[in-house]
């Protein structure tokens, strides 16, 4: 009878384990693993979202609501679907800020694998809202950096080689090669930990958007409209084209370059501290700095004070009982 209600409770469960030695593992290495990528592909999306939606936002602005987009529609249905789905995919299944046997000594990074019950006022709520607005915040100043310098620079310079400046299909198709290598480039900043296939997707979906205009390109107008032969014609021979996405994609990741080498200088993460150790192999010539870093899993944490106080109360009723049930019943003597 036993054996069958654990089946049934085994079925009806999303996943089990068939021992609890397997459950460490899946916690404190998994579960950190899991927990760090699902938080940055959400940050990330935001980003590139944002990214690509104000430049649209801006055009229609600047062409005063005209409801002309600056972009072919292919561009557009292709952005989420194939030029930036395959390098969020590999940073959700293969990104890890550490290695498993690093999850399994060092217990401060685990704690964000530990679902705890947080007050809406801690500093670590706290400090993930930042890090969503920081995301946010670079989304916009990459629209305004990719939606600016492209207009200043087409605006009335010569793009063809007769001295004609660009139409609105050329500096679309700029725009929009410089919004692919911004967001991908980023991508490819964020991860910690890169296998050949995060090289593939990423740089890959670069090399899909060049191809797809060569190969649209080649169309017959009637399929391919203002897209006719752009790349050869126009896009591949113009030098500015070039140096424009060097440029662009420079100053849209430069900020996140400086923000991440500041942090890592002065006021670096738990995972910062131990990427640093391990590549370094400070954890072999300088024991004493990787039993420092282990150590701070007996340091007090903020996380959980809720949880603490109420396992405080608890602990207290129960000594109450305790002694209350330990008093000598005293009947009352009869008059």
């Amino acid at each position: 009878m036993s054996f069958l209600m654990d089946l049934q409770a085994v079925m009806a469960s999303d996943f089990s384990i068939s021992q609890f030695r397997f459950l460490e593992r899946l916690l404190v290495v998994h579960g950190h693993w899991c927990y760090k990528r699902i938080a940055q592909m959400i940050c990330y999306f935001f980003y590139k979202n944002i990214a690509f939606g104000l430049t649209l936002f801006y055009f229609e602005a600047f062409t005063a609501f005209s409801g002309q987009s600056v972009y072919n529609d292919w561009y557009m249905l292709l952005f989420n679907v194939i030029l930036t789905s395959l390098p969020v995919i590999s940073l959700g299944v293969f990104e890890q800020d550490v290695s498993s046997e690093v999850c399994l000594q060092v217990s401060p990074i685990n704690h964000l694998a530990i679902f705890m019950q947080l007050s809406p006022f801690t500093s670590y709520l706290s400090a993930m809202i930042i890090i969503i607005l920081g995301w946010m915040g670079n989304g916009l100043y990459t629209s305004l950096v990719i939606f600016i310098l492209n207009i200043m620079i087409f605006y009335n310079q010569a793009f063809r080689a007769e001295g004609q400046t660009a139409d609105m299909a050329a500096m679309g198709a700029t725009m929009f090669s410089c919004i692919i290598s911004a967001v991908n480039c980023q991508i490819a900043l964020t991860m910690s930990h890169f296998t050949w296939i995060q090289h593939l997707f990423v740089w890959g979906s670069v090399a899909t958007w060049y191809l797809f205009l060569l190969l649209y390109g080649m169309l017959p107008p009637y399929y391919s409209e203002d897209a006719h032969k752009i790349l050869v014609e126009a896009l591949g021979p113009a030098p500015i084209y070039w140096c424009t996405i060097l440029l662009v994609t420079v100053a849209c990741i430069l900020p996140y370059l400086a923000h991440i080498s500041f942090q890592r200088c002065f006021n670096p993460m738990d995972h910062h501290i131990i990427q640093e150790i391990k590549y370094y192999k400070k954890d072999v010539k300088d024991q004493h700095m990787w039993r420092r870093e282990r150590s701070k899993a007996r340091q007090e944490t903020k996380i959980g004070f809720t949880a603490r106080v109420d396992a405080k109360i608890r602990q207290l009723k129960g000594k109450l009982q305790k002694k209350s049930s330990t008093l000598p019943n005293r009947m009352p003597s009869p008059c």
